[in-house]
């Protein structure tokens, strides 16, 4: 929101605060301003100019050279290439010394050989944004009414001596929305009277309910609706003080019809149109909702296609405009309409917010619906529009305006005690000082049995609980005001959850192998929702998804991962590990919202190892994402109890997957893409793994406390085997049996080696393991070694096909 100082003093005495001040007032208030803007910038030697003379430049066919009357005792010669300088016209000119919001200076210079002492001046050449000078001006230099002074300070003339404060309003303060709502703000934080505008104008004899009929369909989208109609207005440009106040506002000036809408606008908060009446043609205003299929041609000079969920004004017959959106071309206000139309409504923000949406088209007007306007003020707007018209377009109001008034008006009540304030504010404030501070704002407050009996004005929205109460106290009291206290009570230290370390290292493990974290959303199409999912249920879709690739929720992280590491290949990162902590959300509970869970996934292609200077490299394999699994579950103490058992799974590769077991239940998934998978996605040889993290770190959080064991005092001895097994056998399998032999030197079990080639038998493998037997009380013999061992091949004999090398 912009707000102009000049227009504020309309209401409130700013008067004895700086600029500066009163920005500072305002955001310790609760509303921040972002900015103080002059718009004079600092600007000299501005001045009205008369150009009494003009010829082309000889040597220059789109230059012409002004003789310009400035007030001096001589005119000055100024050369100036605007298309629309003339003769006989009234100018702002920048003399020499000047220096221009975009840096240049002006001085004497040669143009073309012909001396120029200065520069006429356009608008966006003073420092005001080109969106917002009028479409006559935009192209070339301002003119002003032959009623300016010549040799007059230009920006004093023109209001430029003004400073705009930026508010950055919350959602919820829809009340400084407009000027007198912010006058209202400044008011209360000053304890200054607030002026309000003159409505009152004179009314016809004739009655617009005799000239218009307004019916209104869809009450509960539109409760009131108020139109007035203004007979022989005469179209014209706005006064410039009107131009400039909307200029300052960020709103182009058009006409004075459209301007006087637009000022009302911003100077209550409340959007008015205004129809031509000849081009109404029915003398009827019906509002309802759209059929399917019809079409309406806005003011911007779109076709839009409505649907009959968009509330449409139709002259009973056709469209005429959107509701609380925009205006229709077909009956858009002219230099030749003698007859207007002045619509003011409340419509419901939740529809106003759907069409404005759908059809991607947000204006002034559809932001201030959606964030709801003050009921009170619909009537009121409509009544200082028609002051406005008769006195800037001599229009002629007639009298009775066509009215349909369903709309609950009335203020809310709120009880509140002073104890309760000041018990939240932990501060003493009399009760008197919280009815002078309401009183101030505006709110109509009794004391009733030591309480507080306060009318909120519908102007503030916001406003519904106890609560926001004391919260506007607080704020005019003024938030330095209160006290600096120490807590007080028992001191808890803060820690984190069992749950929360654990996830902290499960980050630090990952983190370290080197992957890179990611978030992706929680979104996903239909299509990709269950797939590598551990575990899948009923998929849960949005009723109203923002497209159909973010429709439904996911059942695993895989997809997005994948899809972050193609994005990254394809900006030639050629190396990429990532991983992602995040919820997938499987069935459905009794309430029908899903089960969400939190998993860990991670995706990692290209070089793990990548040495130059060693003339090292070792791309990406099972094994390294087996590794980092590993190593993460080893962090967990989990290592022992984690079992990786082969599967089939569709789009991963069906010889490099497996699933991660836990007690003889499955928490993860690990494994390559299938070639086609990684054809699809963009990417070569890539690995990916996911599991349960709740899982995880429950079955870490009930193991008991590390114990860590004195470092053997007395050396192991190893034995190696190589075993002929059948080629579906694996090497996990092997290591279960050998563990069930439950042979107690046995300390560690390696596999160091397999070979699948020419010289084995068809259908077999040679897997080749280390054992390790190790006594912490002695040195073991030759004899113990040999026992031990024996045990082993015993119960490696139970094994289907398995030969000893």
């Amino acid at each position: 929101m912009l707000v102009s100082l000049n227009w504020l003093k309309d209401y409130v005495d700013i008067s004895a605060l700086t600029e500066a001040a009163l920005a500072e007032k305002i955001t310790r208030s609760g509303i921040e301003v972002d900015a103080v803007m002059d718009m004079s910038h600092g600007m000299k030697h501005i001045v009205i100019g008369y150009v009494k003379e003009m010829a082309k430049h000889p040597q220059a066919d789109k230059l012409n050279i002004c003789q310009v009357d400035v007030g001096a005792e001589e005119l000055q010669q100024i050369i100036c290439g605007a298309p629309n300088v003339a003769q006989g016209q009234h100018v702002i000119v920048a003399l020499p010394g000047a220096v221009l919001p975009n840096g240049m200076k002006i001085k004497k210079a040669k143009l073309r050989g012909e001396v120029s002492n200065g520069m006429i001046c356009s608008l966006q050449e003073l420092g005001i944004e080109g969106k917002v000078v009028p479409k006559a001006y935009a192209e070339g230099i301002y003119v002003l009414p032959s009623t300016a002074t010549v040799g007059e300070n230009a920006l004093r003339y023109l209001g430029y001596e003004d400073t705009i404060l930026e508010l950055d309003l919350t959602p919820n303060r829809s009340d400084a929305l407009s000027m007198l709502g912010v006058a209202y703000e400044v008011s209360a934080i000053l304890a200054q009277p607030l002026t309000l505008p003159n409505t009152t104008t004179v009314l016809s004899h004739e009655k617009a309910t005799e000239q218009l009929q307004v019916q209104v369909e869809a009450k509960e989208a539109n409760p009131m609706y108020v139109a007035k109609v203004i007979k022989n207005v005469q179209v014209k440009e706005s006064p410039l003080w009107l131009q400039q106040r909307l200029m300052a506002a960020g709103v182009r000036p058009l006409n004075n019809v459209v301007d006087i809408t637009n000022y009302v606008l911003m100077e209550y908060g409340q959007p008015l149109h205004a129809f031509d009446y000849e081009r109404v043609q029915t003398g009827r205003i019906t509002v309802r909702y759209a059929n399917e299929g019809e079409t309406l041609t806005t003011l911007d000079q779109q076709e839009r296609v409505l649907l009959p969920t968009d509330l449409v004004i139709t002259n009973g017959e056709v469209p005429i405009a959107l509701a609380g959106v925009m205006g229709g071309a077909n009956t858009e206000v002219t230099n030749a309409t003698t007859t207007i139309i002045i619509e003011s409504a409340y419509f419901a923000g939740a529809g106003v917010r759907r069409t404005s949406r759908r059809l991607g088209l947000r204006s002034d007007a559809s932001a201030r619906f959606e964030k709801g306007v003050d009921p009170n003020r619909v009537q009121q707007a409509a009544d200082r529009a028609a002051q406005l018209l008769v006195e800037l377009a001599n229009g002629e109001v007639l009298a009775e305006d066509v009215v349909f008034d369903e709309l609950n008006k009335e203020a809310k009540t709120i009880i509140v005690s002073p104890d309760f304030v000041n018990r939240h504010l932990g501060m003493k404030i009399p009760m008197e000082e919280m009815i002078t501070i309401l009183e101030r704002l505006q709110f109509g407050v009794t004391a009733q049995n030591g309480k507080l009996l306060i009318t909120v004005p519908t102007r503030r929205q916001d406003i519904k609980i106890q609560e926001d109460v004391v919260e506007e106290i607080a704020r005019i009291y003024g938030y330095d005001e209160i006290p600096k206290t120490l807590p007080e009570g028992a001191v808890q230290i803060g820690k984190l959850t069992p749950y929360q370390a654990g996830r902290r290292i499960v980050r630090d493990v990952v983190e370290g192998a080197g992957l890179y974290q990611a978030i992706t959303y929680s979104l996903t199409s239909e299509e990709l929702a269950q797939q590598f999912a551990i575990a899948t249920g009923e998929v849960t879709k949005l009723m109203m998804p923002m497209s159909e690739e973010h429709s439904t929720l996911r059942q695993s992280l895989i997809p997005h991962l994948l899809q972050s590491a193609a994005h990254n290949v394809a900006r030639n990162v050629s190396t990429v590990g990532l991983y992602e902590i995040g919820s997938v959300f499987v069935g459905k509970q009794e309430t029908n919202q899903p089960y969400e869970r939190e998993h860990i996934g991670a995706v990692i292609t290209g070089q793990w190892v990548d040495h130059a200077w060693q003339g090292e490299k070792k791309a990406v394999d099972f094994f390294v994402m087996k590794g980092i699994v590993e190593a993460l579950l080893t962090k967990l103490g989990l290592a022992n109890d984690v079992t990786f058992v082969k599967t089939v799974v569709d789009g991963l590769h069906p010889g490099r997957t497996a699933h991660i077991m836990l007690d003889g239940k499955v928490i993860g998934l690990i494994g390559g893409l299938h070639p086609t998978t990684e054809k699809t996605v963009g990417l070569k040889e890539t690995y990916v793994m996911e599991m349960d993290l709740h899982i995880l770190l429950e079955s870490a959080m009930t193991k008991p406390a590390l114990q860590y064991a004195a470092v053997p005092r007395f050396p192991g001895m190893s034995r190696d085997i190589a075993l002929i097994l059948n080629r579906e056998t694996t090497a996990g399998e092997v290591k279960a049996v050998i563990e069930s032999a439950n042979v107690k030197l046995l300390k560690n079990i390696h596999v160091f080696d397999v070979y699948e080639g020419d010289k084995m038998p068809e259908g077999k493998k040679s897997v080749a393991f280390s054992l390790t037997y190790s006594d912490p009380a002695h040195t073991l013999t030759d004899e113990e070694v040999v026992a031990a061992h024996n045990k082993v091949l015993k119960a490696l004999a139970t094994i289907d096909g398995l030969e000893v090398r």
